[in-house]
């Protein structure tokens, strides 16, 4: 077993960014914020239950300037109850997303983060899914999303961690950044966040480091930028969902948007995708507008005050208009099939027309439970899969449930994804790659983008 070194975080350069190493942001124009209007209007007007599942929330509303003295109070202090009642439970990819959202700005929140250990608590959490990785052949408690998503909070609140360990780990050819053979595109772009944060404070000399520790974090966030451009398609980086991450890892890293017809193209493509409604969730929205806005997760200051955003969005409260439907059937047919190794049962399930992929799977149920029983959670995402047939996803194992229409993967949750007539849904039962892995992850069918929350996503 490899010995476990911890070096101390003294602090974070973060705003004098060494020469060349920032490149152009690309972002929307102020004069074109009003397309940003329903990213913000999601986010405002929905409503937050679910604590800690909402962090995501709050950061973005801080971290690109939207002040909306209420929700922030809702969600400040729904996070914080949460928090106190189950933070042993959490994951190390949702305690480092809560420090992210109450330390995002200089404010009072600061404190609750001090005097409940936040900090120390997700240094515990990351170690622990350092070591599960060295008795469970490389897989983390989580995935590599969440991995790296604590990696750099810790670095930006004077956490401990391991630089031997970010070497060791953290290069680009761990399978752990791949799913089903596929790069994941919004987990290697939280992992480039992370390393760029470490890489500045070797630079900065906030924390000690060899030169060639420094080197191979350079090398890792270069070779991770690359995998990031290979996967771009019609302007969009994995997908819809994984492009707002994508954007931010890119803003820090290369020189992409250096070339502004490249810029043009996936403004105008995810603006098209914010105009037909694709960030309708909160969660996705969150994620989308802070490279918009030409933010990135690097940009939370813990020292500074909130800053407010240079354009004042007139938050629309006036309810959508009433579009009359074309004339459809009623009832549409398809064909669900749930796979697991070699053995396949099917159905020809018949639902209204407008129904969504968990639809399917509720009235095949209903008609052949031992062949097509699941269960599901609520999560910001929409709904999770969390079984099929009494079999649940395996972390350690790096299996996963996984949904496909027509013989591919969905880019929209189960909840949100609306089936045709005559399509083939299928769900299977997916396994670990043996090469070095849809959101933000473990059953893709219920998320959209790659890394995240679950264990695995797809892009």
């Amino acid at each position: 077993m490899r010995p476990s070194h911890q070096l101390p975080l003294l602090g974070l350069l973060l705003f004098s960014l060494i020469p060349g190493q920032r490149c152009q942001i690309c972002e929307v124009s102020k004069e074109d914020y009003s397309s940003l209007k329903p990213l913000v209007n999601t986010m405002v007007y929905s409503s937050y239950t679910k604590g800690i599942q909402d962090a995501n929330i709050l950061l973005t509303l801080r971290l690109v300037g939207i002040h909306n003295q209420s929700l922030e109070q809702q969600l400040t202090q729904q996070i914080k109850q949460d928090v106190r009642k189950r933070v042993s439970e959490v994951t190390s990819g949702q305690l480092a997303l809560v420090i992210l959202a109450l330390g995002a700005c200089k404010n009072p929140d600061e404190v609750f983060i001090r005097d409940a250990h936040l900090v120390s608590k997700l240094g515990e959490k990351f170690k622990a899914e350092i070591e599960n990785m060295e008795t469970h052949n490389g897989n983390p408690l989580t995935n590599y999303y969440q991995l790296s998503l604590t990696l750099l909070a810790l670095c930006l609140f004077d956490g401990n961690y391991s630089i031997p360990d970010v070497t060791y780990y953290f290069t680009p050819e761990n399978k752990n950044y791949y799913f089903d053979d596929q790069f994941s595109v919004d987990t290697g772009a939280m992992a480039v966040l992370a390393l760029t944060c470490v890489n500045r404070s070797i630079e900065s000399e906030k924390i000690k480091a060899g030169t060639e520790d420094s080197n191979k974090i350079h090398n890792y966030t270069k070779k991770l930028v690359e995998k990031i451009l290979s996967m771009k398609t019609d302007g969009l980086f994995g997908n819809k969902f994984s492009t707002g991450e994508a954007m931010q890892a890119l803003f820090v890293s290369s020189n992409y948007y250096k070339n502004k017809q490249n810029c043009q193209e996936t403004l105008r493509t995810v603006l098209q995708e914010v105009s037909q409604g694709a960030f309708h969730l909160p969660i996705a929205a969150a994620q989308i507008l802070p490279a918009l806005m030409g933010k990135t997760y690097l940009d939370v200051n813990k020292n500074s005050s909130c800053t407010h955003s240079p354009v004042k969005f007139n938050i629309s409260t006036e309810e959508a208009v009433t579009v009359t439907p074309t004339v459809s059937p009623a009832n549409i047919s398809v064909k669900y099939s749930v796979r697991i190794n070699e053995t396949l049962d099917s159905a020809n399930i018949t639902v209204k027309n407008g129904s969504v992929f968990l639809d399917v799977m509720k009235e095949a149920q209903k008609q052949n439970e031992a062949a097509f029983r699941f269960t599901a959670e609520d999560r910001p995402w929409g709904p999770y899969i969390t079984s099929v047939q009494g079999i649940r996803a395996n972390t350690d194992d790096r299996t996963y449930w996984k949904l496909l229409s027509d013989g591919q993967p969905l880019t929209q949750g189960a909840g949100s994804y609306v089936v045709k007539n005559g399509e083939y849904l299928e769900g299977f039962l997916g396994g670990a790659v043996v090469t070095n892995p849809p959101a933000k992850a473990g059953d893709t069918g219920s998320i959209p983008a790659p890394g995240r929350f679950h264990m695995p996503q797809s892009n």
